[in-house]
């Protein structure tokens, strides 16, 4: 059990993470004022694990670019976002990497450590904006306050080790 424990743990610190809302809104400020914001499309919240490399951004963007979560004319979801001429607002968000199996305060050493998660977060946007996709950010590390609309409710987790 012990050695299977730390198997998840390490799987863990290997993966990127994201939290996806479908939105009719969402807006992201930094001392009051927004800094990012869009209509109809994705909130993204964003976590680097310590050991992403390529293969994990490269996942992330294929599966937020392709999600079919929006209504065809048929009502099913069957569009994604580009599809339906949305955007994508990309927050930044270590805590997505929190452990609180232990105890009640969370661990976060399974994050990526700032200096190098900043270079990804701005990378994954531009992968997406590549893509002929209209993106959006917060500021990283800044304290931001994010507000949306989630549309459905429709909420997606997505890690690139597939542990969820």
């Amino acid at each position: 059990m012990r050695a299977l424990s730390m198997r998840a743990l390490s799987m863990r610190a290997l993966s990127m993470r994201a939290v996806v809302q479908r939105v009719t809104f969402a807006t992201v400020e930094v001392a009051g004022v927004a800094v990012g914001q869009i209509s109809n499309g994705l909130l993204v919240l964003l976590s680097v694990g310590q050991a992403d490399g390529p293969a994990d951004l490269g996942w992330l963007v294929d599966k937020v670019a392709g999600l079919r979560i929006f209504a065809d004319s048929a009502g099913k979801m069957n569009l994604d976002v580009g599809q339906t001429g949305g955007a994508i607002l990309v927050v930044s968000q270590f805590t997505l990497h929190g452990d609180v199996r232990r105890g009640k305060r969370p661990s976060f050493t399974a994050a990526m450590p700032p200096e190098r998660a900043a270079p990804i977060v701005d990378e994954f946007a531009q992968s997406l904006r590549k893509r002929g996709l209209t993106v959006a950010q917060g500021v990283f590390a800044a304290d931001m306050q994010v507000s949306s609309c989630n549309d459905g409710p429709v909420t997606i987790l997505l890690d690139s080790s597939k542990l969820f």
